[in-house]
């Protein structure tokens, strides 16, 4: 045979396929990218200043003290005009509902007994105590004068009210000058409000029983 005739052999793709370059999966980025944060040195900064450093900011903002409020002082009290000769107390009766005091006074320090206890023991709340000195109190004399007060009837409001009525009497006897000043308060005003009396057929001062037609 002729090497015209010869048969050419036909090309085969057994060749070894050219290699890939080998790619980095996400996994092993990964992997990779924390150890070259922790060997970087930002990430040393990092880690050595923490995140809302409080020393630094109490040295910027002094802290705040807190201001106590000075102690009041008490006021300072007229003195009592001495007594006439003769005289050793001075006397102011008052009534209020069904309660009637019988308030005596001189010039003393302070001290206020009903039916022989302290004031603040016989009304032991505060809202009487101070219907008790409002006309002391309306005169700036809370410690000039020594209180005795025979009291009967009534309850806490009525009894506070006529020991306020007989000491602002008292108080206007001995100093006339002054009933003018408590008399515009409304200390020398008698309070003549009482409780209503029940009626006959009635359940009471006003209340009535239900009508029914049928």
């Amino acid at each position: 045979m002729s090497e015209e005739t010869k048969p050419v052999p036909e090309e085969t793709n057994d060749a070894p396929a050219a290699e890939e370059t080998p790619t980095t999966d996400d996994a092993s980025q990964a992997e990779v990218a924390p150890e070259a944060r922790e060997k970087s040195p930002a990430s040393e900064d990092r880690k050595k200043a923490p995140k809302g450093d409080a020393s630094a900011k109490d040295e910027k903002k002094p802290a705040k003290v807190k201001k106590e409020a000075p102690a009041e002082e008490p006021k300072p009290s007229r003195t009592a005009p001495p007594l006439p000769e003769g005289v050793r107390f001075i006397w102011g009766t008052g009534r209020r509902k069904s309660a009637i005091a019988r308030v005596r006074i001189r010039p003393g320090e302070g001290k206020i007994l009903i039916n022989k206890r302290e004031y603040t023991d016989y009304f032991p709340h505060l809202k009487d105590q101070e219907v008790v000195l409002s006309p002391l109190e309306a005169l700036g004399m809370l410690r000039s004068y020594d209180i005795w007060v025979n009291l009967k009837g009534g309850g806490w409001t009525g009894q506070s009210g006529a020991v306020s009525l007989g000491l602002a009497r008292a108080l206007a006897k001995h100093m006339p000058e002054i009933e003018r000043d408590l008399r515009h308060k409304g200390l020398l005003t008698r309070d003549a409000r009482e409780k209503e009396r029940k009626k006959p057929g009635q359940p009471g001062a006003r209340k009535r029983f239900q009508f029914s037609k049928r």
